[in-house]
């Protein structure tokens, strides 16, 4: 309806062990393996979108986060979402996957934009809202398509489920020429703490197992598992793209770390169906290492440093998503032990943008609705 409001909202995910077997050539190979959680930031899921009709045959996108706003009136200014310099080449290709653009969708009839949209009945406002920093290893721009091309199909009565969202969420990577893997959307797109299996093939469809939540509830999240934003930023590309082309040249030494990494997922995830919190932060201290081993780069000196200021207070910790900055989790050894790492980083931080910040666990993963 014309005064309706269709409301995305999602988790991110935090990614405990089995990152970079979920990326193709890899995954289509070998499958992939993957246990994350989905959580909410501070008590809200940071990741949102509204979409609306419109009056004018256009289509609006507005950045809430970056306070920028474009209008597309022709399929030639649609078709820009492959730029390096288009804003919103995310909300576009999304628009793309809706049927927006004449090769995406079959016996297509219309001459402009402007046309389809009067057919349509409309034109489509949509507004995108990411809270949290660019950079930040939580999935975010992965999961911002997601939630974006979910409100887009609520809005147009696509009727796209969460595994086709899944799909379609892989194909607009990859019309952005961002590549990567298919965790992201996964880890937020489905709800709470899971182990995501795939099998080898070109069709990657996830197999998900949840896990019992006890090691993130209330007696250990937040309390003796940390979540400290580092102020750092790497963008993942860069380190996507060497270590793909390893993976697609068989380099031995590429391959046998990521089946370890696989490996050490499912020792993980049996760590959580234990509820044994030793193991798994033995877990997370593998993922560290072998993530270390995969890339130099993932602990750069500015981690280390923080690492070093509270290392004898920690029983595992890892950089989330390909490392070099953004968010670290940290396993203290207890509450009491999660209380002075608290108070080291909080007095003396590294920067004037790190901190900590609460998480709880998602009990819903990506929500649609509409006002």
């Amino acid at each position: 309806m014309e005064d309706q409001i269709v409301w995305a909202r999602s988790p991110v995910r935090l990614d405990l062990a089995g990152g970079w077997t979920d990326t193709p050539p890899y995954c289509i190979e070998h499958g992939g393996t993957v246990l994350n959680l989905a959580v909410d930031i501070n008590g809200q899921p940071p990741i949102q979108v509204f979409a609306r009709l419109a009056d004018r045959p256009e289509l609006i996108m507005r950045s809430i986060d970056l306070g920028i706003e474009e209008r597309v009136r022709t399929y030639e200014e649609l078709d820009s979402f492959g730029r390096p310099d288009s804003s919103f080449g995310l909300a576009k290709a999304a628009f793309a996957l809706a049927g927006f653009l004449p090769r995406f969708q079959p016996d297509f009839r219309f001459a402009s934009l402007e046309e389809q949209l009067r057919e349509f009945g409309a034109g489509i406002e949509i507004s995108l809202l990411a809270a949290v920093p660019k950079g930040s290893g939580l999935g975010t721009s992965s999961i911002l398509a997601s939630a974006a091309l979910a409100a887009l199909g609520d809005l147009c009565g696509m009727g796209w489920d969460r595994n086709a969202l899944f799909t379609r969420t892989l194909a607009l990577e990859q019309m952005l020429t961002t590549g990567g893997g298919w965790q992201d959307q996964a880890g937020a797109i489905f709800r709470g703490i899971k182990l995501i299996e795939t099998v080898p093939g070109l069709v990657q469809k996830p197999t998900i197992h949840w896990l019992p939540e006890h090691l993130f509830g209330h007696d250990y999240a937040n309390r003796a598992i940390l979540l400290y934003y580092t102020g750092l930023t790497r963008l993942a590309k860069n380190i996507l793209a060497e270590i793909v082309r390893g993976v697609f040249l068989n380099s031995p030494s590429h391959l046998a770390v990521v089946a370890q990494i696989g490996a050490n997922a499912a020792a993980a995830a049996a760590a959580v169906e234990k509820c044994d919190y030793d193991l798994l932060a033995a877990a997370i201290r593998n993922s560290w290492r072998l993530n270390q081993q995969l890339d130099a780069g993932t602990n750069p000196p500015e981690v280390r440093q923080i690492l070093s200021r509270v290392q004898d207070h920690l029983a595992g910790a890892k950089l989330l998503g390909a490392g070099g900055g953004g968010y670290l989790l940290m396993l203290a050894k207890d509450a009491e032990a999660a209380v002075k790492v608290r108070q080291i980083l909080t007095l003396t931080p590294p920067n004037p943008r790190a901190r900590f910040v609460d998480f709880s666990l998602s009990d819903t993963g990506l929500q649609v609705t509409r006002s």
